[in-house]
């Protein structure tokens, strides 16, 4: 038995699974994870936490994560509540979650591409219609593309990325709110790597007020440095909570999930002191690769686009080659490359510099 003799829908025929390579090397740069462990104080507070549950495994969960979301309000603040937060596995859960209750058969989601892989992958397991939008050759959107391209296809869901990912670049928010005033359905705004974001990058929480149909949503996994945990969320009118209720599965989220978030957002500004950190390691590996006379696209993220190498798979291999495992994600010519510790970024520029002097090396020779 294989598995294309098993009775799988058609539209999943021939497809690959979602996922980056997980190779045993020195250095990964390649899934935009936090390269810092968490804390000690944290690591103490999220042992006690959980260790205070596990007498109550036999039972279920908060089905609905009532304290989480009220800690997640309070950690955005702008006025938000327990009511506008609804949590899940993952930011990935909460857009699945969201293309059930407002996508599905004969509906249609769009976004601007290149961006997050896993959007047309949700639509097409919801049975959603996925529309690839466009982007500026910069990797920007402007209120003229946008919204030229939501009136002509009149889509129920719009997801704009911002910081995009693989791009890093920031969504101005009289885009964001243009795309309200004219998107017959939902917008979310993916938000994952705002934390990120350089000095003055507003946030499209901002919106939320006088918006019902905008949703944003958020992760605790980059910059809490809680990738293993999953835990993800979005922020909304509490009628789009309301909304996911009926599609969330029982029990989605653990007694032991719930009890170790509520344990990092506790202790908030330890968890993300590394956030600077890894922003200036950021803004370094811009300078350097600007320096080296690569394409460099601005990030406001943990990571870097950059071109210039010509064909990116050969420019992958000969990094992994030197140990640094970086992020093919699909565009032709570009790489991605996580910010990681000082050691790890340095292990990079160097392993850069030197693809980049035997690409050089072998243009003059040839």
């Amino acid at each position: 038995m294989r598995l294309e003799n098993l009775p799988v829908r058609d539209e999943l025929r021939g497809r690959e699974p979602y996922g980056a390579p997980q190779l045993d090397v020195p250095v990964r740069l390649n899934t935009n994870e936090n390269s810092y462990p968490l804390p000690e104080p944290v690591v103490v507070e999220v042992e006690k936490a959980v260790g205070e549950v596990l007498r109550g495994l036999n039972r279920y969960p908060d089905r609905d994560a009532t304290a989480l979301r009220a800690d997640l309000a309070g950690y955005l603040g702008h006025g938000l509540s327990r009511e506008n937060l609804w949590a899940a596995n993952g930011s990935n859960e909460v857009q699945q979650q969201l293309f059930q209750a407002f996508g599905g058969q004969n509906r249609s989601a769009i976004g601007f591409t290149p961006s997050y892989s896993m959007y047309p992958l949700l639509a097409l397991s919801t049975g959603t219609s996925w529309i690839d939008g466009a982007r500026n050759p910069d990797f920007t959107v402007d209120v003229p593309v946008v919204v030229d391209q939501i009136r002509r296809h009149q889509p129920d869901l719009v997801f704009l990325c911002s910081p995009n990912n693989p791009t890093g670049t920031a969504i101005d928010l009289s885009v964001i709110a243009a795309v309200a005033e004219v998107a017959p359905g939902m917008v979310v705004v993916d938000e994952a790597y705002s934390e990120f974001a350089r000095p003055g990058t507003p946030s499209a929480l901002d919106l939320l007020d006088g918006h019902p149909r905008l949703v944003v949503t958020r992760t605790m996994s980059k910059a809490f440095a809680f990738a293993g945990v999953r835990v993800g969320y979005l922020a909304a009118h509490p009628a789009v909570v309301r909304a996911l209720l009926l599609v969330r599965l029982p029990y989605h989220l653990s007694s032991l999930t719930q009890a170790a978030a509520r344990a990092a957002l506790r202790h908030a500004d330890a968890t993300l002191a590394t956030v600077e950190a890894i922003k200036q390691q950021r803004d370094r590996i811009v300078r350097r690769l600007t320096e080296l006379g690569l394409t460099v696209a601005p990030s406001d993220a943990n990571f870097v686009l950059f071109g210039g190498l010509g064909d990116q798979r050969t420019s992958w291999q000969a990094l992994l080659d030197r140990g640094v495992l970086v992020r093919d994600v699909g565009l032709p010519g570009w790489l991605r490359v996580t910010a990681g510790t000082p050691d790890e970024t340095t292990a990079f520029l160097d392993a850069i510099a030197a693809v980049v002097q035997d690409r050089t090396g072998m243009e003059q020779g040839g």
